[in-house]
């Protein structure tokens, strides 16, 4: 189905976010987030050694060295839509995400989102079927999925 003339977007439309590094720091507060909040002392919390932030443990796992949280990544996929969308894109809809390759620190990570279909509902809300993913800066995928943005009427027709 074709976007009706009244959306903004249409079948085909390409959203990309600005590239970010993979910080080491960037990676290890997502490693200490929920440990911290389910203390809620006021404290960081850390954690005992994970792929996510200890190279040694990393590298006797096979790898070269830590890797991202894959949340992280699907974090970006959420801000990029509500950086195109509004904060609607954050309620309502769905979002699933399926992580295919290790994100390495200091790797360079864009967040893409792709619109399938794109039409208005019968309360006459925007409503964006999306591809997602993540790439680097080779254009190598490694965070890939879905999601369904449902906008509020008026910001349909900006």
């Amino acid at each position: 189905m074709n976007a009706p003339a009244a959306l903004p977007f249409g079948a085909g439309h390409e959203f990309r976010a600005p590239a970010r590094p993979m910080t080491r720091e960037r990676m290890r507060w997502y490693v200490d987030i929920q440990e911290t909040v389910q203390a809620d002392t006021g404290r960081i919390v850390t954690q005992p050694p994970t792929i996510h932030d200890d190279d040694d443990y990393a590298r006797k796992n096979g790898l070269p060295g830590i890797i991202a949280d894959g949340m992280i990544t699907t974090n970006w996929i959420l801000a990029l839509l509500v950086d195109v969308f509004g904060a609607q894109a954050a309620g309502g809809g769905r979002l699933r995400t399926k992580y295919i390759a290790p994100v390495y620190e200091d790797q360079v990570i864009v967040a893409c989102a792709r619109v399938g279909r794109a039409f208005l509902d019968g309360a006459g809300r925007a409503v964006y079927d999306l591809e997602v993913w993540c790439e680097d800066d080779r254009g190598l995928k490694v965070t890939v999925g879905e999601a369904l943005v449902r906008t509020a009427s008026d910001r349909a027709a900006a």
